[in-house]
């Protein structure tokens, strides 16, 4: 049985614990540990199927081939990855109302 490797990148794993410490902050543990449950869903469905994500329409050649899935509770927050040849890596985990291309 081949199994997928998920990596995520420091960035990626600091824009989840940044979000859920501000989430901590400002609204309690309780919407905290929702949003890290979130997160975990949404990785794991993109490790069960990884073409299922949106490919990204990036103006810059290096950043072709990025997909992006949303959070389920968190829509607006975005899950960016890369998936090649049975490895997925996770760039960032971000609101999608940024200037998304600079933040790559």
């Amino acid at each position: 049985m081949n199994r997928t490797k998920l990596c995520l990148s420091d960035v990626a794993t600091n824009d989840i614990l940044e979000q859920a410490d501000w989430y901590r902050q400002h609204s309690g543990q309780a919407l905290a540990n929702r949003w890290e449950s979130a997160v975990t869903a949404a990785l794991l469905r993109i490790v069960e199927n990884p073409n299922s994500g949106s490919l990204c329409r990036f103006s810059a050649d290096e950043l072709q081939g990025i997909r992006r899935m949303p959070i389920a509770r968190f829509p607006k927050h975005l899950v960016f990855y890369r998936a090649e040849s049975g490895e997925i890596l996770i760039l960032r985990v971000i609101h999608g109302a940024r200037d998304l291309e600079s933040l790559f």
